[in-house]
């Protein structure tokens, strides 16, 4: 090998020269770098040359070879190799030359140490820590910190010295990179100790804590942005190591990282980092933060930090710190208690919407808007102070104001749609007088792109908005919405299009049949969209189309529709090859609506649509390759942050697809990218294009989550039409359990309910006789049944114990919870089941289970009075399984509530009213499904209910009210049951006379199951009088059953009723007897008709003023 000529390459390489480059790495690629020799000669260069360019260059491509040459070199050559390099790389006077050299270092030391070569390094590099010269410092130090990872078993007893080394050179006086290398180290450090077996090097570290925190302060005084990167991702990294380490400094470190992000004398990029560092641990450490009650001085600062936003425009995706305070909004409302987050934003949001700043109301109404999704039940309690101020703003003279709060309307009527509709008389207008204002052109540049953005923020404002409004006032505002929106559809600008097409959807959706008069119209204006696909743009206006057209499909009903279906089936099958990801959701979004409107009609489509949801599933979510700089090589092993998702990026070797997958698990990646090094500058490659396609990844998991929700759709409405494509469903779906991403595993599994439910509805249509409540089963279900229960009860309960999503374990219980009470007990005989389930759902009320867990201290935990709307929502579903569990299994849930009355009396007694009327709720249910099984429990729960029958909270004092007569009815304790009858109806007497629907009709309903069950225990006379004022029922239709029963049989008994309650009765009879069906049950009904006809004969005159009684009389 020619030395002269390939040290010649190399110097090309650093001439401007693009050709000469080329030429040059070419030719080293070709004829030299797949010798060792190459090796030997660039570190031969890198330990020598007197030009540093040409070391720095020789060490960056000497350490891509070292993973392939090193091992062919004689042990001798290495030797020298070693020996040379600790020489020259410390004496090396150049930073970044003495960094890369370092590198080679430690690419060497990987393979030799785990080989068992070059023992003594260790020991050299923590002396080479501890030398007077500062080069040696840093690179001792430098060279640990990349060998952490192989160490790590011979550190685990050496953790006492490191700390030693490290509480030196984290305070070195000479150096910034010995303090930077030095603040990586224990980072990495921090990864390996565990706290419970090493309770000293817990401590050191956190005796540290504070020193590694004047590194982060230091580099951002200075003003250095690359050590400061590196610095906050150490805190990141903190983050997801055990609690403990941070434990005793946590409060401090979150109010350190408040101050830097509001700190305006600081850039942007370290302002947005610290914001950074919050949203992770309202993500990882939600509960230590809400124990310390943090949630209201990080929702104000955000909303300071908020005023900052500059004049941004919708297609501007800058990241900065004004957006990312408002992204900490939206993570702090959906992690807190609304107590620690919307109690104070709502106090200081008039300080904001009433500030003479623009810039402060509009900070005010997009944090409002930010935080709804967080915690919509309580904001929807806050609406009669919230609906002015958005109505306000929407008029505000300030364009940047008036956008920020049609944002806001959009927000606010995604999560509370019926709540804002209510107000429609007075938004509509105001919705329209912003798109109209926008409309008019203007000459003004400036002043044209604002208006295109509130001609955008309007259409998705009423777009959201008005499906909220109901049919028959979204009807009367058709001639208003529908001409502008279809002016809007040939506007030049392609966003406003698929806007204003969006926003014609919603207005169809919401009138239904009442859009016919314009249906051919709009499908004429839409249909020039239906097939464009010339560029990115017209692909997203046609999803939006089709998105429409299903909207529309929906309103009409099957016929109108019917000539469009072929040809929007061709069209969306066509989509799929478009390689436009939206396009492809929307195609089967719209079949999933298609499924719907023409359920099995749809079944000749079902071969293409069945086809294509298949190859959705089926997509490989590969390896993908990534030319990064060697720099980014720090990536390895680590997570990174891409349009807001965390990705794990993995080598060539490593990741989850290495070895053996463990059991039930597919063994295909789903996010791993070999990241290979073919560049030659060492820091500054980037590749654009492969960094994109990061996202594409992402997205094909988001696709196939959308896939799976259009399957459960598609079976479910298809129903016998689908039967000849469910075994490979299920055989599909099973794979995806098990996904990386939540939102697969969700969806899978919400799928393989389905298709369960589906067929139990088949079977039962074909004679399969109708399920009955208990275990051992008393109706046997069909073998095809048998098979699928036990492949989905198998697959929930995989993934039910340990899954930490919040979400799908919700799903998972509304899943459970649906099939229980449709179904029955016949899916609680597999795999032991009913003590799985039991177990999960004990976990979930103790707020044990993982998915409500954090990387916080969880001693606090259970401790916790409050929780967010997402947290509750999880035990809220969980009580929904016990409902379940009870209706499946009849008098022998009994056993069960042996396990689940303790947690559910507890939260009866919780200082949350939402908390207390679930609970009470769910007792009144179980009760009324476990029958006679209940009497063990009467006295416990008479106490408790009697507590609650007096409870400040009207619905808790309703549940507790439908709760009484349940055991009243249900419980074999007669004597316990009668003892309590004064006090019960002492306190339900004043119930009757509430304003509150509920409350009156749940009180009337008690008080008949009373009479039913101990009617020789009350004094009807006295009781019946103000029960019958309390009719008609006006809301709670399921108390109706107990009272006509009660007054049938009264009468039937020869109770001598009072003419004047008798005549009170007869327009009673007349409303409930009247349409809507619902109000009574059809045995009921049938009963109540026999009692009229009853009493007509015993005195005609009774009804002969009422037209609907006297049909009834004569049975027409």
């Amino acid at each position: 090998m020619d030395e002269q000529h390939f040290i010649r390459l190399l110097e090309n390489i650093l001439t401007p020269d693009t050709e000469r480059v080329k030429a040059a790495t070419a030719s080293l690629r070709k004829n030299y770098f797949s010798s060792p020799l190459a090796l030997t000669l660039l570190l031969q260069v890198l330990t020598t040359h007197d030009n540093p360019q040409l070391r720095q260059l020789a060490a960056v491509e000497a350490r891509s070879l070292v993973p392939r040459h090193w091992n062919s070199l004689p042990a001798e050559q290495k030797s020298q190799i070693r020996a040379s390099l600790l020489r020259s790389t410390p004496n090396e006077q150049t930073g970044l030359v003495r960094h890369s050299s370092a590198r080679v270092i430690s690419a060497i030391a990987k393979i030799d140490l785990v080989d068992g070569e070059w023992a003594d390094l260790p020991s050299l590099l923590q002396s080479a820590a501890m030398s007077p010269n500062a080069g040696a410092r840093e690179v001792g130090v430098y060279i640990l910190y990349t060998l952490l990872d192989t160490l790590e078993e011979e550190l685990m007893g050496k953790l006492s010295e490191m700390f030693t080394l490290f509480g030196r050179t984290i305070k070195d006086p000479e150096s910034v990179e010995v303090r930077i290398n030095t603040l990586l180290a224990l980072g990495k450090i921090a990864t390996i100790i565990v706290p419970d077996e090493d309770e000293t090097a817990l401590e050191a570290f956190r005796a540290t804590l504070p020193d590694m925190v004047a590194v982060l302060k230091e580099v951002i005084q200075s003003g250095d942005d690359d050590r400061t990167m590196l610095a906050f991702e150490v805190f990141q990294t903190l983050l997801g190591c055990e609690s403990s380490l941070l434990a005793t400094h946590f409060r401090d470190l979150v109010l350190f990282m408040t101050e830097l992000g509001a700190s305006r004398n600081l850039s942007d990029e370290t302002r947005s980092q610290a914001l950074s560092f919050l949203m992770q641990s309202v993500r990882y450490r939600k509960l230590r933060i809400q124990g310390l009650r943090l949630g209201e001085k990080l929702t104000l600062k955000a909303l300071e930090i908020a005023t900052e936003m500059k004049d941004l425009h919708e297609d501007d995706d800058v990241v900065t710190p004004s957006r990312s305070a408002l992204g900490l909004l939206d993570m702090l409302a959906a992690g807190l208690p609304p107590s620690q987050v919307i109690v104070p934003l709502l106090k200081a949001l008039p300080l904001y919407v009433d500030n003479p700043n623009p810039d402060y109301r509009r900070a005010g109404i997009l944090a409002l808007g930010m935080c709804v999704e967080g915690a919509p039940d309580f904001i929807a309690t806050q609406m009669k102070d919230i609906t002015p101020i958005v109505l306000r703003l929407l008029g505000d003279p300030e364009i940047r104001v008036r956008q920020a709060a049609l944002h806001a309307v959009a927000r606010l009527a995604d999560d509370l749609a019926d709540a804002l509709g209510e107000e429609h008389e007075a938004f509509i207008p105001a919705l329209l007088k912003n798109l109209d204002s926008a409309s008019v052109p203007s000459s003004n540049k400036a002043e044209e792109e604002w208006n295109l953005d509130i001609i955008k923020a309007s259409c998705n404002a009423i777009d959201s908005f008005i499906e909220g409004i109901g049919k028959e006032h979204a009807a009367s505002y058709l001639p208003e919405l529908v001409p502008r929106f279809t002016r809007l559809i040939s506007h030049p600008d392609y966003k406003v299009k698929a806007g204003a097409a969006g926003a014609l959807g919603s207005i169809a959706a919401a009138a239904e049949d009442a859009f016919l008069p314009y249906f051919e119209a709009i499908i004429s204006a839409l249909s020039q969209y239906v097939t464009i696909k010339d560029s990115e743009e017209e692909l997203d206006l046609r999803s939006a189309v089709c998105d429409t057209m299903g909207s529309i499909a929906s309103a009409v009903g099957a016929g109108p529709f019917q000539q469009y279906v072929q040809p929007m089936m061709e069209a969306s099958e066509e989509a799929l090859h478009l390689g436009h990801p939206r396009l492809r959701e929307t195609s089967y979004i719209f079949w999933s609506t298609m499924a719907k409107v023409y359920e099995a009609e749809f079944g000749h489509f079902l071969d293409g649509v069945v086809k294509g949801l298949f190859e959705s599933l089926q997509q490989e979510e590969s390896a993908l390759e990534v030319e990064l700089g060697q720099e980014a090589k720090d990536f390895l092993g680590s997570e990174i942050t891409i349009a807001g998702k965390k990705i794990k990026i993995s080598t060539a070797g490593e990741g989850p697809s290495q070895g053996k997958p463990k059991d039930g698990q597919d063994s295909k990646r789903d996010s791993e990218w070999d990241i290979v090094d073919e560049g030659v500058d060492g820091d500054d490659e980037d590749d654009d294009d492969a960094w994109d396609e990061l996202g594409a990844v992402t997205a094909v998991a988001a696709e196939k989550e959308i896939a799976l929700d259009v399957i459960g759709d598609v079976l479910s409405h298809t129903k016998g039409k689908y039967i000849p494509y469910l075994e490979k469903t299920v055989e599909i779906v099973l794979g995806l359990v098990e996904h990386s991403y939540e939102g697969v595993r969700k969806a899978a599994i919400g799928a393989l309910w389905r298709a369960y439910a589906c067929l139990w509805e088949l079977c039962e249509s074909d004679q399969m006789a109708k399920w009955q409540p208990g275990i051992p089963l008393k109706v046997q279900p069909t073998t095809e049944l048998v098979k699928l229960g036990e492949v989905v009860m198998t697959a929930t309960l995989a993934i039910y114990v340990d899954e930490v999503d919040r979400g799908t374990v919700t799903d998972i219980n509304r899943n459970l919870a649906a099939t229980l009470k449709l179904c029955g007990p016949a899916i609680l005989t597999y795999n032991n089941a009913v003590h799985e389930i039991t177990t999960c759902v004990l976990s979930i009320l103790r707020k044990q289970h993982p998915c409500q867990q954090d990387m916080g201290d969880q001693e606090e935990v259970e401790s916790m009075q409050e929780s967010s709307e997402y947290d509750w929502l999880v035990v809220d579903t969980a009580m929904d399984v016990i409902l379940g569990l009870s209706a499946a299994l009849g008098t022998t849930f009994g056993e069960l509530w042996k396990i689940f009355d303790k947690p559910i009396l507890k939260y009866a007694g919780s200082s949350e009213a939402l908390e207390r009327s679930t609970s009470v709720g769910t007792i009144a249910e179980c009760v009324q499904n476990m029958g006679d099984a209940v009497t063990p429990f009467t006295a416990s729960l008479m106490k408790m209910l009697l507590h609650r029958l007096s409870d400040e909270d009207p619905e808790t004092k309703s549940n507790a009210a439908f709760a009484i007569g349940q055991l009243c009815d249900k419980s074999g304790d007669a004597n316990r049951v009668v003892s309590n009858y004064n006090t019960i109806l002492q306190k339900l007497e004043p119930l009757l006379h509430t304003q509150s629907h509920r409350l009156s009709d749940n009180a009337a309903g008690c008080v008949a199951r009373m009479i039913i069950a101990h009617p020789e225990n009350i004094p009807i006379d006295e009781v019946l009088p103000p029960l019958v004022q309390a009719l008609p029922l006006k809301e709670d239709f399921e108390e109706n059953k107990p009272i006509y029963e009660m007054l049938v049989k009264l009468y039937g008994s020869g109770y001598q009723t009072d003419r004047a309650l008798t005549t009170q009765l007869i327009p009673v009879f007349e409303k409930v007897l009247s349409p809507p069906q619902e109000q009574l049950p059809d045995e009921t009904r049938a009963q109540l008709v026999e009692l009229v006809r009853y009493l007509h004969k015993q005195e005609p005159a009774l009804m002969a003023g009422s037209e609907v009684l006297m049909r009834v009389v004569s049975g027409s």
